[in-house]
């Protein structure tokens, strides 16, 4: 019996490029970069380039992190989204927080988990003051500069009344960005929360719902399926490693243990050992 060729092939169904953004916002190690557009660009235009595709769907699993990273990667999807004419569907999935709430705003929808974090939109920064300290034990602190606000919010000198000044008037710039970008893109969704949404605080999925600041409780699977059918295809897009880089963490791999018998710290590692706790600092912000 002859079996029509055709009988071996499916049809496939629409093809959604996925996007992931996960992560501190923003530079981290030079081994292990953080969220930034300089790690996503090429992501970014290879899922809107996916032939095909019927939508781009972005995943955000961000506290937040550099409000400059975070304003070029939603105007990077912002921008091709209109160019290639698709719309952008966004799925919150523990936090999508300060900048990671901005690039969720690249989507014409947003979509969260009843439990997701959502919100914090305001401007934070933070440090430590250690003048008290090396006085206590002796220590001069050496400084020369042009320009006498060289060494404004120097941890090691007491604070100043003018430095705290311009500190909270750059943060005042930045955080009216930041609302009327939230004003511009949820418009009259968000017109009932008033002033209370760029507090600073956040809230749960299910809060987020009411407040106007997200569409509804979904995942992606689920509302892609809902949108497009069944037969959806999601293709993850994902980071092309070079060849340099591959080889570059191979030799730090083959070289650590031979460093660590002499004595000698790896450099990467005291890097990633820093970063790694502002990392931990901003989840922790959120309860994770």
């Amino acid at each position: 019996m002859r079996i029509p060729f055709s009988r071996f092939f499916t049809r496939s169904g629409p093809v959604v490029p996925v996007l992931r953004f996960a992560g501190p916002i923003g530079a981290v190690t030079p081994l292990r970069p953080g969220v930034s557009l300089a790690t996503m660009a090429g992501v970014i235009h290879r899922a809107f380039a996916m032939k095909g595709a019927k939508a781009v769907a972005v995943q955000v699993n961000s506290p937040g992190g550099s409000p400059v990273q975070s304003m070029l990667i939603y105007r990077r999807i912002r921008d091709l989204a209109d160019e290639k004419g698709l719309p952008v569907y966004v799925f919150a999935e523990d936090v999508a927080a300060s900048g990671g709430y901005l690039i969720a705003l690249a989507g014409d929808e947003i979509y969260v988990d009843a439990s997701s974090i959502v919100g914090s939109i305001g401007v934070v920064a933070s440090g430590f003051g250690f003048d008290k300290a090396i006085k206590r034990f002796g220590i001069e602190r050496r400084v020369y500069t042009a320009g006498e606000n060289k060494v404004a919010l120097d941890p090691f000198q007491p604070e100043k009344a003018d430095d705290i000044e311009r500190l909270k008037e750059l943060q005042g710039d930045v955080h009216e960005t930041f609302i009327d970008l939230v004003k511009e893109r949820r418009g009259r969704r968000i017109k009932n929360a008033g002033d209370r949404l760029f507090t600073g605080e956040f809230w749960s999925g299910k809060k987020a719902v009411e407040l106007g600041l997200v569409d509804g409780i979904s995942d992606l699977r689920s509302k892609m399926r809902e949108l497009l059918g069944k037969k959806v295809k999601l293709r993850l897009v994902t980071p092309k490693r070079s060849l340099f880089s591959r080889r570059l963490r191979g030799v730090f791999s083959r070289g650590s243990d031979e460093m660590a018998d002499s004595g000698i710290l790896e450099p990467s590692l005291a890097d990633d050992l820093i970063s790694a706790v502002e990392a931990r600092a901003l989840w922790s912000r959120f309860g994770l």
